[in-house]
């Protein structure tokens, strides 16, 4: 059953509405969700692992995942969301951010409708990205005035996700390749992929004099004829810091034996 008007309450709740099946919940009112045609498939998986690999969002989002709320007789789900856990059946309240694709045969009063219930319940964000015509997306927000965004925009959604998102990582591989990488760099300390090979680079460099240190010590405890055991190779060879190395180093040109200079 789609758009208006509808005589409210409707019969449903959400307990009613198995995983799995093409309805949603509009005040008790059953809702026929259609599959999603290529290029609106496509985009939900595309923009899905930008907003899943956020920092802030860390996999909590989802494609499809439902949110029940208003006493169950409402049950929606957005293309994607944030605010998805892993517990069995649906979430209790309305997702933070929400992203709905708008694409060819969109009922738009019933995406209205979405909207509207979706930021009631409270939804902070809602992106509305438009398949057809010129590629732009629409961001509704509570008690704020509409924006619309263009194929060049960038989105936020301060609280919610760490990163900004290009409006066309939303849809284009590419694009989304590139949000992607950055936020799975961001989460394990890193600004960017040039941040990371600076980092990489600098800890090259430093294992280096690490490594030339260890040399220089073995090469003196050998030169003054002093025996070398396994075990303290294993040790001069596996030490990572600089202080101690530099100890060693000055304890190896007097010591009476190597035990003695690595002490």
């Amino acid at each position: 059953m789609t758009g208006y008007p509808r005589e409210a309450p409707g019969p449903f709740r959400a307990h009613q509405i198995r995983d799995g099946d093409h309805y949603e919940l509009s005040d008790g009112h059953a809702i026929h969700c259609m599959t999603a045609g290529e290029q609106h498939a496509k985009a939900n998986l595309t923009g899905g692992r930008v907003l899943a690999t956020d920092p802030e969002v860390a996999g909590a989002a989802g494609v499809d995942a439902g949110f029940s709320f208003n006493g169950e007789s409402n049950l929606r789900a957005p293309d994607i969301s944030t605010g998805v856990g892993d517990g069995p059946g649906w979430m209790r309240s309305a997702p933070p951010l929400a992203v709905e694709y708008a694409g060819k045969g969109q009922d738009e009063p019933e995406l209205q409708a979405k909207i509207k219930e979706l930021l009631a319940a409270g939804t902070r964000y809602l992106w509305v990205v438009r398949l057809t015509g010129t590629l732009r997306v629409e961001v509704h927000t509570p008690g704020e005035p509409l924006r619309i965004f263009d194929a060049e925009g960038v989105l936020t959604a301060p609280g919610v996700l760490r990163n900004p998102v290009p409006v066309r990582a939303l849809v284009d591989g590419k694009a989304a390749n590139a949000a992607t990488l950055r936020n799975l760099l961001n989460a394990e300390g890193y600004e960017s992929l040039e941040d990371l090979r600076a980092k990489s680079h600098a800890e090259g460099q430093k294992q280096g004099e690490m490594q030339a240190r260890a040399q220089a010590i073995e090469t003196v405890l050998r030169a003054r004829g002093l025996m070398i055991e396994d075990r303290l190779l294993t040790r001069l060879q596996s030490c990572r810091d600089p202080v101690l190395l530099g100890r060693w180093l000055v304890q190896s040109a007097t010591a009476a034996t190597a035990d003695a200079a690595l002490d």
